[in-house]
């Protein structure tokens, strides 16, 4: 009777640490109040935080970086579109073409240290060498990948402002109030930029079309340039700068809907090359015993 108490005392136990764990579900207000809820804006893209000692190492650098001919100008416009800082990048590149310096001797110390082999001086040279090249360029590809994408994005913003300018357009809005409309209802880094821009310009009472065409220029997104002169040529009539916009979108649309399908294509295609391995293994697997029977045979 005892035990029988006991298991159940500790049946009920495990029972209630298993419910305990678990997490609550949540209540189904709390659930539609969260889908109901607006989506908060995004604030502007903030710069890269970088490790203080590697900042502080790598500024002694910089000149030296530049003297080299960095930030090309494709980098700065990569770094533009990113929101990093030249000094802090530079920096980077200096501290990681100088870790690549040392680390092929460091490991050629140890080796001598530990194991007594003696590499030479020719081997931790050339590994110094090559790896410091390496390691200089490796912070320049992780910038243009987000660069890449930054301004796929903003593209895709560019192409949702335009559609949505046209429609206030044709229902009566002028040029300006059209466009405060549409840039508010995106989201995100590029949204934010859009709206800074088309900000200053009304600030500075001017033409949004020029300030449209630096930021273009600025982060190297022709789809910018090219609206902001197609506009600017249009004139100041709604008719024209309706019907420039409205080519401008269907031009940017066709564009992505190619882009789309060419990565689609493209992903097919990668998708093709394991089942072609496979294919070559189970040939092998298949050839192999037969093979080997010839060769023994002969």
């Amino acid at each position: 009777m005892i035990v029988m108490l006991l298991g159940a005392l500790f049946g009920a136990g495990a029972t209630a640490l298993v419910y305990g764990l678990r997490p609550a579900r949540p209540a189904l207000a709390d659930v539609l109040t969260a889908l109901n809820a607006p989506v908060p804006a995004t604030a502007a893209p903030q710069e890269a935080e970088e490790p203080e000692w590697a900042t502080r190492l790598g500024r002694r650098a910089v000149p030296l970086v530049r003297a080299l001919g960095f930030p090309t100008p494709s980098l700065r416009a990569d770094l533009a579109v990113c929101g990093r800082d030249e000094e802090q990048h530079l920096a980077g590149k200096a501290v990681c073409a100088a870790a690549g310096l040392l680390a092929p001797w460091a490991t050629a110390l140890l080796l001598r240290l530990g194991a007594g082999l003696a590499p030479g001086w020719w081997m931790p040279l050339a590994g110094s060498l090559a790896l410091a090249a390496v390691l200089f360029f490796a912070p320049d590809l992780s910038i243009r990948q987000e660069a890449t994408r930054r301004r796929r994005e903003m593209r895709h913003t560019l192409s949702l402002v335009l559609d949505l300018t046209v429609i206030a357009l044709a229902g009566g809005a002028g040029v300006q109030q059209a466009l405060a409309q549409a840039v508010a209802a995106p989201q995100g880094w590029a949204a934010v930029r859009l709206r800074h821009t088309l900000h200053v310009a009304q600030v500075t009472r001017s033409s949004p079309w020029p300030h449209l065409g630096d930021l273009g220029r600025r982060l190297d997104v022709p789809e910018l340039t090219e609206l902001a002169s197609t506009l600017t040529l249009a004139g100041s009539e709604g008719a024209k700068i309706r019907s420039s916009l409205a080519a401008k979108a269907r031009a940017m649309r066709r564009r992505r809907i190619s882009e789309a399908d060419g990565a689609a294509q493209a992903a097919t295609e990668r998708m093709s090359l394991p089942v072609v391995g496979l294919f070559a293994a189970f040939l092998l697997l298949i050839g192999y015993p037969a093979l080997g029977h010839v060769m023994s045979v002969s």
